[in-house]
């Protein structure tokens, strides 16, 4: 029993895989270093959101069998514009997967080179390598218990640096429970929430459920997620032994400094660790939402296994356009930005509508259907991811424009008008399909 909860953990490890890459440690690092443990309660509370909206879409596929992207098809896409959204979903997930691709494996490149003089295009061939052999002769659960132990072991080198810096845990533990809001932070938290909560995780976790019950499925995930959270915590409070300007330079000539070459060897390693999970992962989950979106009864035959031309085509393509830029040392940010504005859009769009599906008495059963305290805690969550998307849209406007459009505040305030217009249909529609 306590052999097959493991195996199950390690299995749904995977997510915390794909949202673990260089930008969320950066982005925690950096929190850290600006703000100490401040903000803290920002990763413990997208650690929640993101278990939350994994566990809703995953107990979707085990209670309906369809997955996400079938039940999307299904149920909402009725009109001709909700089948453009379905398809603008489908081809932001394919161009963030690939733009994120890049920056993870230009992520790991940076960790090599914090504890090795390996050429950076020699560790981006490597990381392609050991990815197109796991794609290729392994299965989807099998790369998945791969990434499980990679993120084993990249937890192992942030919880060792975290622990060797002895770090205040009782101011860890009130920062955690008490939300503090300090000047200049705001962009921060929004990030940190945003690096946890990713569009394309949700496919991912719905397309991958299969041969566990609800019970079993919901214990494992949590543990996953949960602790891939800690993880992200233990980087928070790595970053706090830096003080100005944050680099990942910077930050292992700290470490060294304070505790020895032995915790700036563990940075470079996880963050090695985290570019190459999230490099597998990315083209993981490209192939995965597309399979679900695409597939359909004249699509049924072998074309869209795991080891059909199309399931195949997709990750391949994701994986040679992160090595090509892996190998050019070019950071692909025009691409990095128009992901992120298509990702402010389709987040909340996913999020709705996984709250609708959720709720969709044709689909859950009464055991699986929300209860009204879920449907609670997902409404705030697809509250806050709102707030995020609109954010997310504005940061992209205003750096690809040489002028800045709005502050943060103006778009807190526009969210809150956002989600206020929305909240009755998306009501209405949550009693007609539950009295259905």
């Amino acid at each position: 029993m306590v052999k097959k909860r493991l195996a199950h953990i390690l299995f749904w490890a995977v997510i915390s895989a794909a949202f673990i890459g260089p930008g969320t440690i950066t982005t925690a690092a950096a929190a850290g270093a600006e703000f100490g443990y401040q903000l803290i309660w920002a990763l413990a509370f997208s650690t929640i959101a993101c278990i939350v909206l994994q566990e809703a879409s995953a107990r979707l596929t085990l209670a309906s069998g369809m997955n996400l992207g079938q039940a999307f098809k299904k149920y909402l896409t009725d009109s001709q514009i909700g089948k453009m959204m379905l398809w603008l979903i489908l081809a932001a997930i394919l161009l963030g997967c690939a733009a994120y691709e890049a920056g993870n494996i230009l992520g790991a490149v940076a960790g090599t080179a914090l504890v090795t003089d390996i050429p950076s295009y020699g560790v981006t061939l490597a990381i392609g390598i050991i990815a197109f052999f796991l794609f290729w002769y392994g299965s989807v659960e099998s790369v998945a218990k791969v990434m499980g132990a990679v993120v084993a072991f990249m937890g192992i080198c942030f919880f060792l640096t975290a622990f060797i810096m002895k770090p205040d845990i009782g101011a860890v533990l009130q920062n955690m429970a008490v939300p503090s809001f300090p000047s200049g932070s705001d962009t921060l938290i929004l990030a940190l929430i945003g690096t946890t909560v990713v569009p394309y995780n949700l496919f991912l976790g719905s397309g991958i459920a299969k041969a566990q019950n609800i019970r079993e499925m919901r214990f494992s995930l949590s543990i996953a997620i949960g602790l891939g959270g800690l993880i992200s915590m233990a980087v928070l409070i790595v970053g706090t032994a830096i003080t100005g300007g944050f680099t990942f330079e910077q930050l292992a000539v700290t470490l060294s400094e304070q505790l020895g070459s032995w915790a700036s060897l563990l940075l470079g390693l996880g963050l090695f660790a985290a570019g190459l999970s999230s490099s597998v992962t990315a083209p993981l989950a490209a192939a995965v939402t597309a399979k679900s979106v695409c597939q359909n009864q004249q699509s049924a035959g072998r074309s869209w296994d795991e080891k059909g031309r199309y399931f195949r085509m997709i990750w391949i393509s994701v994986l040679l356009v992160g090595v090509g830029f892996g190998i050019s040392g070019v950071q692909p940010v025009p691409a990095i930005i128009l992901a992120q504005a298509l990702n402010g859009i389709i987040l909340p769009l996913i999020a709705v509508g996984l709250l609708i599906l959720v709720n969709t008495s044709e689909l859950m059963s009464r055991r699986s259907i929300n209860t009204m305290f879920v449907n609670v805690i997902m409404s705030i969550v697809v509250f806050i991811t709102i707030i995020i998307g609109v954010r997310n849209i504005a940061r992209a406007l205003t750096n690809t424009l040489p002028v800045q459009l709005v502050n943060e505040m103006y778009i807190l305030m526009a969210s809150l008008v956002i989600s206020l217009l929305i909240s009755w249909p998306v009501y209405n529609m949550i009693t007609k399909m539950r009295d259905k």
